[in-house]
């Protein structure tokens, strides 16, 4: 087990805990390279549906350890949380700044903890925010308030993330993990695999294409779903009164776009 990463996985969830309490979890180059190792076996093994990536406590992440120089500790994780094919739940579960909230932007849902402090700082001590942090903000909260956390270098609480858009859930410290995990269950439990990884990604590229793009790869996407292990059993379920039985295979089946434009193909490759 690792010392500045814990990986526990269970029921088909994957919880990755940031594993530096003494140091409010402070990111470290060792920590980036254990979670990029983490994220993708998460990625890779179908038995793996959901991923929950949280701080012991009492932090999230309080930015990167600055017992380096500044700038030496870098917020790129590989691969990114948006770029794996499942679906990747942050549960800040304490105060989150810097990388600690890059970290958090990069997952596709947050919840967040509503007295603790967030904020992204970097400009304060001489350098940008990193971490996809310009590409990330802007989608979750508009240009006006990434702009002003962004420009500012300001903090906020979980109140004023949950108002701007950021957090999907505003919660006690405390109960903010099991939100997350319940989220994760419901998830593992309930959505088909396939779809689930295709539309996170659709959802994620989906705003740097065209309309007509978009709505061609829904269809294309569809189509390749209805061709899948996992095709024919929702309507099956759905006649015989039974709960859905997934079993496809995200890795197995992944899709490569088909040639349009100078889209990549979506994978990790």
């Amino acid at each position: 087990m690792s010392s500045e990463l814990h990986v526990d996985v269970s029921a088909g969830i994957a919880v990755l805990t940031l594993n530096r309490p003494a140091q409010q979890n402070a990111f470290t180059p060792a920590m980036a390279a254990e979670l990029g190792a983490a994220l993708r076996r998460c990625d890779t093994e179908d038995a793996i549906r959901a991923v929950v990536i949280t701080g012991t406590p009492p932090a999230f992440c309080a930015g990167a350890d600055l017992s380096s120089r500044v700038g030496d500790v870098s917020a790129t994780i590989e691969p990114a949380p948006w770029r794996v094919r499942k679906p990747v739940i942050a549960a800040v579960n304490g105060h989150a700044v810097g990388i600690g909230l890059a970290l958090a932007l990069q997952c596709d849902l947050r919840y967040m903890a509503r007295d603790a402090v967030y904020g992204l700082n970097q400009i304060r001590r001489g350098v940008l925010a990193d971490g996809y942090s310009h590409w990330t903000l802007p989608r979750l909260v508009g240009m006006a308030n990434a702009a002003d956390i962004m420009l500012t270098g300001r903090t906020f609480d979980g109140d004023e993330a949950k108002a701007m858009g950021l957090a999907n859930g505003c919660l006690a410290g405390g109960e903010v993990l099991p939100m997350a995990l319940a989220v994760a269950h419901d998830i593992a439990n309930g959505s088909a695999p396939l779809p689930v990884a295709m539309s996170k990604r659709l959802l994620w590229e989906g705003l740097g294409m065209s309309p007509t793009m978009v709505g061609q790869l829904e269809s294309d996407l569809n189509e390749h779903v209805g061709k899948s292990i996992d095709g024919g059993e929702a309507m099956a379920a759905f006649k015989e009164r039974r709960q859905p039985q997934w079993t496809g295979s995200v890795s197995e089946e992944w899709p490569a776009w088909d040639d349009k434009g100078d889209q990549e193909r979506p994978s990790l490759d």
